[in-house]
């Protein structure tokens, strides 16, 4: 059964709506004018709205000052109509010009914060994408921008808006009628904020929990999708669809408790506003009859508490969605905050003047408890090929990913012309190294952007010439597109084969000062490896070449050969002075070629050979 991580609790400051505040805040600040214009447009849209109830109470107090019948236009004052007609209308406008200037203001923070978090996420180390899971993160990235773009509306226009708008009706009910109303409204107010915060608080975590699971379940899913081939060779559908469902009913639970516990806080919200309006109401027709208010106030006092308790109730949904989106940009905040194993701390640019890498004393080892390279000493020679040989787990890919700085050293160090390539920025070191891996995956694109990601501003004649280099010349003839062609997810349209010799071309169209070949011609029949190698020792003529090899026909032409056994260098030089010491070389290819002869004898019989490895 696969695990998955559970979400962290969050740090107490980060459940502060100004936590969040002050790291968008660089972001809003990039349009400052528009902020403010903003800004005012909330506020006239907030007076405005305020001085609504007022025109209607001045026109309901006229037509009850009218004692006989008169003209229409008598009863109804025309001035009055209209500035009440334009008043709300200016409520809308300004609403409307708020959000329109506000918006941009919003997409751009959302576009940022987004883009700030992808760029982090490429510069964490190989260890942390090995512990996460894709479809998890893709996931906590979309929900957390979205919840930028919620927090950042409804929080600055929205929240404050409510609550400049509850001060003003306050002081406008005290400065003009009995405390009693200001009274209410306050303790209404009040009581409503308290059991808000209070319900609110008890169900994020019921919020959170969906959102784990979500993540989980998309996760999961997207794990199993990814994997189909291997689910069908193991016909394993059923498993999956169990585990899947799973997940699917924990997040249906962690549902059923966010939905019980929304019904707790809209109900009690709900009678809170109802028992206040119902009092402030009986209050107001009580003051009418005793002569003290005239029925204008009291149509004021109804607006006033529709107009207060209708924002004031949406107050209440803003806060739990603003509390989920706090819930969701906390995952994204939590990626911001982990920090990469493998830190740029040099700031000299890798300068390669001859090629020559020395890998002096490694000790290295993915876990503390297993060591797999110990005090291993190498040396590249300038313009020289090391092949690289040995059982699995002896540590060959391992160098490759220190050489790369997917991770450093815990002993020693890695010099390329006596530089320390610790000391380099590591964009400055990849940019003078080429690969070929052993597992090449590809960008679910064309052929041609595949190849053309190692160098974008190649010519079309570049990008033939490494075609016909690394043998794809044939690939193109059975594809109508060419170049064009898809590869598909991850390639899958394409022959492990095939994928390896794109990888060898968009590595041959880079050329870098120095060329590593990881299990490069692992997936390649015997007749196409014998031609890639050939191109590529032809390739790698003048530079440095590190070879990671399991067949050994393939390196027989190397510089140097390094046979490594447990992290260590049992023994080193040319094939033929290793084949006369008789050692753990002459032995693996004894066995080769045995294996060989063997294949060949079955050929020639008509027989099934047995696969390359």
């Amino acid at each position: 059964m696969r695990s998955f991580q559970s979400t962290p609790v969050a740090p107490p400051e980060r459940l502060r709506p100004a936590y969040w505040l002050s790291i968008l805040w660089p972001f809003l600040m990039e349009y400052r004018g528009r902020l403010v214009l903003a800004a005012l447009c909330l506020v006239a849209a907030k007076l405005a709205s305020v001085g609504m109830p007022f025109l209607l109470k001045y026109q309901v107090d006229h037509l009850q000052a009218v004692s006989e019948p008169v003209s229409w236009w008598v009863a109804f004052p025309l001035t009055l109509l209209v500035a009440y007609g334009a008043t709300r209308f200016l409520t809308v406008f300004a609403g409307e010009v708020r959000d329109l200037l506000f918006g941009r203001v919003t997409e751009r923070a959302m576009r940022r914060m987004a883009l700030k978090v992808f760029r982090h996420l490429h510069g964490l180390s190989l260890a942390f994408h090995l512990d996460r899971q894709t479809g998890a993160l893709q996931r906590d990235i979309e929900r957390g921008v979205n919840g930028i773009s919620f927090l950042l509306r409804f929080l600055i226009f929205n929240i404050l808006p409510t609550l400049l708008e509850l001060l003003l009706v306050v002081g406008i009910l005290l400065a003009n009628y009995p405390p009693v109303f200001a009274f209410i409204t306050s303790l209404a107010v009040t009581l409503y904020v308290i059991y808000s915060i209070r319900v609110t608080e008890w169900r994020t975590r019921y919020v959170r929990e969906a959102n784990q699971m979500d993540s989980t379940t998309h996760a999961r899913a997207l794990d199993s999708l990814l994997n189909y081939e291997t689910v069908k060779y193991f016909t394993a559908e059923e498993r999956e669809a169990s585990a899947y469902d799973e997940s699917l009913a924990k997040w249906e639970t962690a549902r059923r408790m966010n939905r019980l516990s929304l019904f707790t806080l809209n109900s009690g919200q709900a009678l809170i506003i109802s028992v206040a309006m119902a009092a402030m109401l009986m209050f107001a027709a009580y003051y009418v009859i005793e002569g003290i208010m005239t029925l204008g106030d009291f149509t004021l006092v109804n607006a006033f508490m529709f107009q207060l308790f209708l924002p004031l109730n949406f107050l209440g949904f803003v806060y739990r969605e603003i509390k989920a989106s706090m819930a969701n940009i906390e995952r994204m905040i939590d990626l911001l905050d982990e920090e990469t194993a493998v830190a740029d701390s040099g700031q000299d640019v890798l300068k390669v003047t001859q090629g020559k890498v020395e890998l002096r004393d490694l000790n290295f080892g993915y876990r503390t408890e297993r060591t797999i390279l110990k005090g291993l000493n190498l040396i590249l020679e300038p313009g020289k090929t090391l092949a690289v040989v040995g059982g699995s787990g002896a540590g060959k890919s391992t160098i490759t990913k220190l050489l790369f700085r997917f991770y450093d050293p815990q002993d020693g160090g890695i010099f390329i012309d006596g530089q320390n390539i610790r000391n380099v920025p590591q964009k400055s070191l990849r940019e003078r190294l080429g690969i070929v891996p052993q597992d090449t995956v590809l960008f679910n694109d064309t052929l041609r952007y595949n190849l053309l990601y190692a160098r974008p501003e190649a010519t079309e004649a570049e990008l033939l010439e490494v075609v016909r280099m690394a043998s794809l010349d044939g690939l193109l003839k059975l594809c109508p597109e060419g170049l064009d062609t898809l590869v598909g997810e991850r390639g899958l349209k394409l022959s492990g084969g095939e994928k390896q010799r794109i990888a060898i071309a968009r590595m041959l169209l880079k050329r870098p000062d120095i060329m590593v070949f990881d299990e490069a011609t692992s997936s390649l029949d015997s007749h196409t490896e014998r031609a890639i190698m050939g191109e590529i020792r032809r390739v790698a003529k003048g530079h440095t070449a590190l070879i990671i090899a399991h067949r050994l026909s393939t390196i027989v032409d190397a510089d140097q050969i390094a046979v490594l056994q447990d992290g260590e260098v049992l023994e080193q030089g040319t094939h033929a002075d290793l084949l006369v010491r008789k050692g753990a070389y002459a032995s693996l290819w004894q066995a080769q070629q045995s294996q060989s002869v063997i294949v060949a004898e079955q050929i020639e019989e008509g027989g099934d050979a047995p696969a390359d490895h």
